[in-house]
């Protein structure tokens, strides 16, 4: 049987999904609405990420402590380069003093990074108790023979949410689906 559903059961992960998404698409625009965003759901797709240019995350509910402190540092980096670089520096030097597991740490620097130069743009919605889970692949220009799909379902952005936990997920391909979705997610 032949159905876009997928369960996080055996072979049919979220993660698995974007993986694929990202392996046989040329994504160019990817964007996520999710309830809960943690940075093990980051550690676990940024090898996937890496060759897409904008990335915008959309937080409704909750931030883990590692992400706020990655978004912090991001946003400190811009008023007085020197100073934030400098306490970047120090934080990356308690992590190893602490020592982080490697793809924790190294996950940690890249999201670091990825914030601080503007190649993700993460938002906590301000006045909304927002629950949904919407991930967006585009590729950079329109074209009706299949330009991206979007995910809609039950994952967060979490580790549970990608791989261990049963989530009910659904991916659409037809445009109508994928413009409606971007749609919402700019006006969050």
């Amino acid at each position: 049987m032949s159905t876009n559903f997928f369960t996080n059961e055996k072979d049919h992960t979220l993660l698995e999904k974007i993986e694929g998404v990202f392996k046989y698409k040329q994504v160019h625009f990817f964007d996520a609405l999710v309830g809960y965003f943690r940075a093990s759901g980051y550690f676990k797709i940024h090898k996937f990420i890496q060759q897409t240019p904008h990335i915008r995350i959309l937080v409704g509910i909750n931030v883990d402590k590692l992400t706020y402190q990655a978004n912090q540092q991001g946003l400190l980096f811009n008023p007085n380069a020197e100073q934030s670089q400098e306490e970047f520096f120090n934080e990356i030097k308690n992590m190893q003093e602490d020592q982080c597991d490697k793809e924790v740490e190294d996950g940690m620097c890249q999201f670091i990074e990825d914030i601080m130069f503007g190649r993700i743009i993460m938002r906590i919605h301000p006045k909304q108790n927002i629950h949904a889970k919407i991930y967006i692949f585009r590729e950079e220009v329109y074209h009706p023979h299949g330009y991206g799909s979007v995910i809609t379902g039950a994952g967060n952005l979490t580790e549970a949410g990608l791989e261990n936990n049963f989530e009910f997920n659904v991916e659409l391909r037809y445009d109508d689906n994928i413009k409606f979705a971007t749609e919402t997610f700019e006006k969050l």
